[in-house]
């Protein structure tokens, strides 16, 4: 599997984008599950669970394809914040 963030070719994990119990689920529901490798996902320096930057590029990457692919749903009422 190839890695969203630093595009290797190993085996990822699934990271669910917006986190917390409502917003995991809500992320599984509209597709908002990222395949990150181990480096990128938890153990690097730049990891999305390390770093805020790289966690914050991540969600406003999914806002915008969520946008793109869901032009009549309002992200900010579906996920309580606009990342943008």
């Amino acid at each position: 599997m190839i890695c969203e963030i630093c595009g290797r070719d190993v085996e990822c994990a699934r990271h669910h984008v917006y986190f917390g119990s409502a917003n995991r689920k809500l992320s599984e529901r509209w597709g908002m599950v990222a395949r990150l490798c181990p480096c990128c996902h938890q153990y690097g320096p730049k990891a999305v669970h390390r770093c805020r930057e790289t966690d914050l590029m991540l969600k406003r990457q999914y806002q915008r394809v969520f946008e793109a692919n869901y032009p009549d749903e309002d992200f900010r009422a579906i996920f309580g914040r606009n990342y943008l």
